[in-house]
């Protein structure tokens, strides 16, 4: 019986041990499912929406095809020619021969426009931003520029502005030129396309949130109403209602031709928290959603503020010489605290560093006066840095209080003092 006992004990113990390591195979195998988001697309981008703070990245900086995705650009334009009153939503705008027959061309995502109706600018940019009709994006082109050979010129000029580096662009829609029958923009070629990097699609989306935030308004409407008589679902699929849809979702804009792919910028809202991710050429419709699906869940999921510098910040130099003082010295801190979005134990791998404007300051020396800057920096691999520039990593180095100058008298006697212990040290070394 005592045998039959321990047979039956060591069967179980080898039952539990076993069950164990498939628990513990499993949760690992999740574990990796959860932080592996490298996404099936060529490029691919992650950012803070709030701060434009890089959270992930691949192959960011190379220039791919953007298809639609352009059209942000045109956006941005029209959003700021409303802005400083050159149009007006309610203006209107006659469909001529040209934006007429490209907005019957087949095999082309557009709204039934009809020759020589007006159409209002509004009406114009919701079948731009919902449904990518092309030629109404065209039309819009035309009315803020004039022709869209201009428009095109303007796109790049404010790229440049913006801070983008890896694009161009040759037509407003992210058509190839050879679907704008034959009247494409001139200066560029038949066959060319609009193309931008990962970095610089994600830039572009988080100028247009930051300075146009209006822009949500439309791109989160699932379906267009249009005077047609129609009803246009958004190519975004991910917004509410439609099959990918997904929590939080908004925006932004998806785009495809052959030589793009398959590409998505979105950007979701929970909780106060914004993200912007984008995935260009992926291999279909689905592919490009579920990608993104796998970058918004990695960032909600993993992500959190975290204050990496404290406001008052002491660094070790927690002081600066000040010539000509009452004192000697000065206490120097940071101004302002940091935070910044991190998975957990990323916080030890940001490092204060002190950068001083000058060696030694002179008096007289007030409260609160900027020395230099304290600057975060990062120690870790992978991602780090914003879209727009790593200056919201740094904080002021201030002084912590006022020297006064001090007067001829003590001045004139620090001045025989040094002279003195110069002499002496002079002596010393000549022994």
């Amino acid at each position: 019986m005592k045998q039959y006992k321990m047979i039956s004990f060591t069967a179980i113990l080898s039952f539990v041990l076993f069950l164990g390591a498939v628990v513990s195979s499993i949760n690992s195998t999740v574990i990796a499912a959860e932080t592996d988001i490298t996404p099936n697309a060529e490029a691919a981008i992650l950012l803070d929406g709030e701060t434009g703070q890089v959270l992930y990245e691949k192959n960011a900086d190379t220039a791919l095809g953007v298809a639609s995705m352009a059209k942000m650009m045109t956006e941005y334009l029209v959003l700021e020619a409303i802005e400083e009153g050159r149009i007006s939503w309610d203006q209107d705008v006659l469909i001529n021969e040209y934006i007429y027959n490209l907005s019957r061309a087949p095999g082309l995502s557009n709204v039934g426009l009809t020759q020589g109706e007006a159409y209002t600018v509004e009406e114009l940019y919701r079948a731009m931003a919902i449904f990518s009709g092309n030629a109404a994006t065209v039309a819009l082109a035309e009315v803020v520029a004039g022709t869209e050979t201009e428009f095109v010129k303007q796109m790049n000029d404010k790229a440049a502005e913006l801070g983008l580096e890896d694009y161009k662009f040759v037509n407003s829609t992210g058509l190839n030129n050879s679907s704008l029958l034959g009247q494409y923009p001139e200066g560029t070629g038949e066959n060319e396309e609009n193309v931008m990097s990962a970095r610089d699609t994600a830039k572009l989306a988080y100028r247009l949130l930051q300075d146009y935030p209006e822009v949500l308004d439309t791109a989160s409407v699932s379906r267009l109403e249009f005077r047609d008589g129609r009803s246009y679902p958004n190519f975004n699929w991910m917004l509410p209602g439609l099959i990918y849809e997904y929590e939080g979702v908004d925006g932004l804009k998806t785009g495809s031709t052959e030589f793009a792919g398959y590409g998505f910028t979105a950007t979701a809202e929970r909780d106060g928290q914004r993200f912007i991710s984008v995935v260009m050429k992926t291999a279909s419709q689905e592919e490009r959603f579920s990608e993104t699906r796998a970058l918004l869940n990695y960032a909600f999921s993993s992500y959190s503020e975290q204050e990496v510098l404290e406001d008052g910040f002491v660094p070790e130099q927690d002081s600066i010489t000040v010539e000509k003082g009452k004192e000697a010295e000065i206490a120097i801190a940071g101004e302002g605290s940091l935070n910044l979005l991190l998975e957990s134990g990323e916080a030890e791998n940001y490092k204060p560093v002190v950068v001083l404007d000058e060696e030694s300051l002179t008096a007289p020396v007030e409260a609160g006066q900027q020395v230099g800057t304290i600057e975060l920096q990062y120690t870790g691999e992978g991602s780090s840095g914003f879209i727009d520039g790593d200056d919201k990593m740094t904080v002021p180095l201030v002084t912590q209080g006022s020297v006064e100058k001090a007067n001829w008298f003590v001045l004139m006697f620090r001045g025989i003092g040094d002279f003195f212990a110069g002499l002496w040290g002079t002596v010393i070394g000549w022994f």
